[in-house]
Formats: C-alpha cells, sequence, structure tokens
C-alpha cells in the first residue's frame, strides 16, 4: 500500500444488514472529504448478464459510490454467478478463491485512489474454502475493520461475538455504524447506546454514526449520518508507523 493511501474492511453482522449499502455511503464520505476513493468487492456471489457482460448488484452500487473507478477483474476478481455462499458457489463453477489474487488486486487499487473500501461478503466468519473464510481475507489485507451492526433485536451478541472475532484474528476495530434495517424495533437508542459503551471499552471502536431507516435514499443521504472525520482519524491512529531512524 502507498504510505499516502488510507484502505479499510468493511464486515456486518450477518448478510442483509446494508453493509454495502454503509460501504457506498462512506466512499461518498470520503469523496466529500476530498478523496479520491475507489471500492473493491473481491468476492461476489450473484451474477447476472446485461449487455453481454456480468453485473453483480453490489459491486456496481460500490462503483457508482465511487469517485475512481477500477477495471473490473481488479474491482471483483472473483464474481460468481449462483447467489449462494461464496465457497458453494465457487465449487459449483470449478473456482478456486485465490486470496493472494485479491491480495494482488488491493495493491493495484491502492496504486490508483486515495482511499480504499474493502467490502467482505456475509458475515466475518462466512467459508470460502475448505480452509479459509472471510476472516483470513481479513487477515490477508492486513487492515483495519469497520463494523456495520444491523439493528435488530439480538444484534447486541452479534455485534460484539463478531469484535472479538475480529480481534481474536489479530486486527483492529477502526469503528462500527449502527444501521437502522429494522425501523420497528424496539428500544433502539437503548441498544446503541448498550453497544457503543461496550464497544469502546473493550475494542476502542468508536460509533461512526447512526444511519436511519431510508428506503429508496442514496448513498449521498447516508453520508450525511457518518462522522468521516473521527473514520480518518481512527484509520491515521491504527496505520503502521514508521520504524524510527537509527541514530547516526
Amino acid at each position: 500500500m502507498n504510505a499516502s493511501t488510507v484502505s479499510l474492511f468493511v464486515t456486518g453482522t450477518d448478510t442483509e444488514i446494508g453493509k454495502t449499502f454503509v460501504s457506498a455511503a462512506i466512499l461518498r464520505g470520503l469523496t466529500h472529504a476530498g478523496l479520491r476513493a475507489t471500492a473493491l468487492k473481491p468476492i461476489a456471489a450473484g451474477a447476472y448478464e446485461r449487455d453481454g457482460v456480468w453485473h453483480n448488484e453490489d459491486a456496481d452500487q460500490l462503483d457508482a459510490a465511487a469517485s475512481v473507478l477500477l477495471p473490473p477483474e481488479i474491482r471483483t476478481p472473483f464474481l460468481l454467478k449462483e447467489p449462494a455462499a461464496p465457497h458453494i458457489a465457487a465449487a459449483l463453477e470449478g473456482v478456486t478463491l485465490d486470496m493472494a489474487r485479491i491480495v494482488d488486486s488491493h495493491r493495484e487499487a491502492c496504486t490508483r485512489a486515495d482511499a480504499v473500501v474493502v467490502e467482505g461478503v456475509g458475515g466475518f466468519c462466512v467459508p470460502l474454502t475448505d480452509e479459509q473464510d472471510t476472516a483470513d481475507l481479513a487477515v490477508a489485507l492486513d487492515l483495519p475493520v469497520v463494523l456495520v451492526v444491523g439493528m435488530r433485536l439480538g444484534c447486541i451478541s452479534h455485534a460484539l461475538l463478531t469484535a472479538e472475532a475480529v480481534a481474536a484474528r489479530g486486527l483492529k476495530l477502526a469503528g462500527w455504524v449502527a444501521n437502522r434495517i429494522d425501523p420497528n424495533m424496539t428500544f433502539p437508542e437503548e441498544n446503541i447506546d448498550a453497544l457503543r459503551t461496550r464497544l469502546a471499552a473493550q475494542f476502542g471502536a468508536p460509533l461512526l454514526g447512526v444511519v436511519p431507516h431510508m428506503r429508496g435514499a442514496s448513498a449521498d443521504d447516508a453520508a450525511e449520518h457518518l462522522n468521516i472525520d473521527t473514520l480518518l482519524a481512527q484509520l491515521a491512529a491504527l496505520a503502521p508507523q514508521p520504524a524510527a531512524m537509527s541514530a547516526q
């Protein structure tokens, strides 16, 4: 990674909790902060064909939010047609999900933009091969993690367990976003407060924003609810520090 490039890995407490929507909002926020921002969706399962080209809805959504577009083979090195868990879809197509190829794509992305948002697939420990899962991908990329918490009944346990899994892999949690996916959730503020206290105390992870239930809203709308300055400060604090120069 270039010394001046910032990058992060976005994961979620589950699938279908707005991870792509929040990733797109982060991209818009980074762009509004003056950074050339691009996205990686390294593994996407579920594709459709349009004009002879295979697309994935999540990857297209990220492209629409990015200010720097990557060639599809770099943005999504593994585009799988079946809308299923990645290891199942890959097995059906005879594809091996190679970590080294994804790391190379990320390295190339970092030469083309000031900020690179990498969106994982599903939750943090979704299997990719018989031996590796999405957590292994985050470790291979060695990036700070942003956790998207889908606010619904049970989210506190899901969020804390995911944060523990991130820490257990030796990764840092840069922060978390509360995404109000269930507009009928009871006591949402109390749940957010409980998570704010625990994630800050146990993992040093601040709340980066609360995205309200926004049916039909744009990534720009959601970006207004994120604190990008706090995110950038966290990424700067978690960045590897250059070794001290030897005394002459």
